[in-house]
């Protein structure tokens, strides 16, 4: 081979590489999936006989060809699982494709991975160090040694990411107080647990939903990753108040949605006309507006519950012409290699190529593309809730309105007008997805003190 053939070839693996690291950075990945993810593409390459060039031919085939040859090397799942991952990632940010999709391939290598984890819960330091890699996300290695097995088993039991923020923030203060991250927390017990969870309420006057947070967040930190059992504790804890919800009346709530334009008048009407909670209208997908029967269903709801609920006449029109937006932004995705959806963690295991279905695809789609923060992938997600909050708060400024109105505001004016015009109490409790109806029964209290309510004696004077 000649020299110029040679230096042709070198500078065609660094462009090809350098664009491979170029977009790891831009999309945040870690430090050990920048370094590996490039060699592991090199050794593809390299098996697969194909020449250094300044974009790699990915063919379903070749892949298996060489996984199966490092599966036959003793390479452990969690290894492979990181090429296809690497493989993956190089053809939707180089190639800008996702063809051929080997999400089967993926989720085939996860499994094992799952099962390679369970079967050896003692595996030794220097698996711990690898393993980072075979994880859903980002850990960040500088991180207490505890503090990255807490996210670990978050992510392996598929914990929601809020909550994973939010426990390990209460982690982090309970660790800085007890001094917790030098021995492990080998000496501190259920009295630190109590003293803390008292001081936030008697001190630090939290609510109580945010003492019971911070509870939950240190009986994971003890009971699943410790292996440490916690008996009941007779903390101090903080009194949950009655609170009566804002509700809107009638006008108040055409005033607000006259002030909401275009896609964010829709997004509120669906919230007030069917009862959903923010985050319910944000994660609505095709599949479950049913425009025929004019019915929504809420999927994996609070108590991870789905419901039934109402789908406005009065929308249909709007929404089917925004349905019409939403599938031409989806169909350019596809062409141009994009159009992959977050799917739920059962039904990527199950059918993998759903995430490129219309029907899966959100009814109200983020304007950009996004990289998803537990496996790097890029695809369209929902709108963000900072979007619709920030335009409702603008049109209740506009309004004039004093009250205190967010997103729940229409939840709460929904299950209110229905009772007063003279809807079943049980019905309504259905429309909500309450376990309970007691809870529906606080819509009650707020009728009383209402036009239809009791009469103050002032006014029969």
């Amino acid at each position: 081979m000649s020299r110029r053939h040679v230096c042709r070839e070198w500078a065609g693996w660094i462009m090809s590489l350098g664009r491979m690291r170029c977009e790891a950075d831009l999309a945040g990945l870690g430090d050990s999936q920048k370094e590996w993810w490039p060699r592991h593409l090199k050794a593809f390459a390299e098996a697969s006989h194909q020449r250094p060039a300044v974009e790699l031919a990915i063919a379903e085939d070749s892949v298996v060809t060489f996984l199966r040859s490092r599966r036959d090397a003793g390479h452990p799942a969690w290894q492979r699982l990181e090429i296809v991952r690497a493989i993956q990632f190089y053809q939707q940010r180089v190639l800008r494709t996702s063809e051929p999709c080997l999400d089967r391939i993926r989720m085939k290598l996860q499994e094992l991975a799952d099962r390679e984890r369970l079967s050896d819960p003692d595996r030794s330091a220097a698996n711990d160090v690898t393993d980072d890699a075979m994880l859903i996300g980002r850990i960040n290695p500088n991180e207490p040694a505890l503090l990255q097995d807490v996210r670990k088993l978050m992510r392996v039991r598929h914990y929601a990411v809020r909550t994973e923020r939010a426990y390990v923030g209460w982690i982090l203060r309970f660790a800085a107080r007890v001094n917790g991250w030098s021995n492990g927390f080998a000496t501190v017990g259920e009295n630190e647990v109590k003293e803390f969870l008292s001081d936030l309420a008697v001190k630090g006057r939290v609510a109580a939903s945010t003492q019971n947070q911070a509870f939950n967040a240190l009986l994971f930190l003890f009971r699943d990753v410790l292996k440490r059992e916690l008996s009941f504790l007779d903390a101090e804890r903080a009194k949950r108040p009655d609170r009566i919800p804002v509700v809107l009346t009638r006008d108040e709530v055409t005033a607000v949605l006259g002030g909401l334009k275009g896609r964010d008048q829709l997004f509120g009407r669906l919230l007030y006309g069917g009862g959903l909670r923010h985050y319910e209208g944000l994660r609505l997908r095709v599949k479950d507006v049913d425009i025929g029967a004019k019915q929504i269903i809420v999927r994996d709801g609070k108590g991870a519950k789905d419901r039934v609920t109402l789908l406005p006449h009065s929308v249909i029109g709007a929404l089917q012409k925004h349905l019409a937006e939403v599938r031409h932004l989806h169909d350019r995705d596809l062409a141009s290699g994009q159009g992959v959806v977050w799917l739920p963690f059962a039904m990527a295991k199950k059918a993998p190529n759903a995430a490129r279905l219309w029907e899966w695809q959100f009814v109200f789609p983020a304007s950009k593309l996004s990289t998803d923060p537990h496996d790097a992938t890029v695809h369209r997600h929902h709108m963000h809730e900072s979007v619709f909050q920030n335009a409702l708060a603008r049109a209740a400024a506009a309004a004039g309105i004093s009250k205190r109105v967010t997103p729940h505001t229409f939840r709460h004016s929904f299950a209110t007008h229905l009772l007063e015009s003279g809807s079943d109490i049980r019905t309504v409790q259905e429309l909500l997805g309450h376990a309970d109806v007691s809870t529906t029964m606080i819509y009650t209290h707020v009728l009383q003190q209402g036009p239809m309510g009791v009469k103050s004696p002032l006014d029969r004077l």
